[in-house]
């Protein structure tokens, strides 16, 4: 008749830290904020698009180029690569993967355009 050997092996239940950590002084800030700041990401202007927002007479408030950053981040973070960001103004092509702006139109061309190769619209 065959043999079975079988091996006992002890079980050790994971051990307690002894440590309670201090939950008390978690920061206020939300996950995003904390990213945000650690990767420094910040919306960049193309060269291209630098020359369409001058040729064109476009101006952007500090404001507004915050309100379309924090936008793009949110939307690629939902998985958008490449939006079209509708303002008052203008219309931007941006590369939310690249944190940069592609180019740029005011509003009356941007009516008269076939936009392709975008995956969001962003209107603010």
């Amino acid at each position: 008749m065959n043999r079975v050997n079988v091996q006992h092996i002890p079980y050790h239940p994971p051990i307690k830290p002894l440590v309670k950590q201090n939950t008390d002084q978690v920061s206020k800030q939300s996950f995003m904020d904390h990213l945000k700041q650690a990767t420094g990401e910040e919306l960049k202007i193309s060269k291209h698009a630098s020359e369409r927002l001058n040729e064109r007479n476009i101006s952007i408030t500090d404001r507004e180029w915050q309100q379309i950053s924090e936008k793009v981040f949110e939307a690629k973070n939902k998985g958008v690569k490449q939006p079209l960001v509708l303002l008052d103004q203008a219309a931007l092509i941006v590369s939310a993967k690249n944190a940069t702006v592609i180019t740029a139109l005011d509003r009356n061309e941007a009516k008269q355009q076939l936009f392709t190769n975008i995956d969001g619209t962003i209107l603010l």
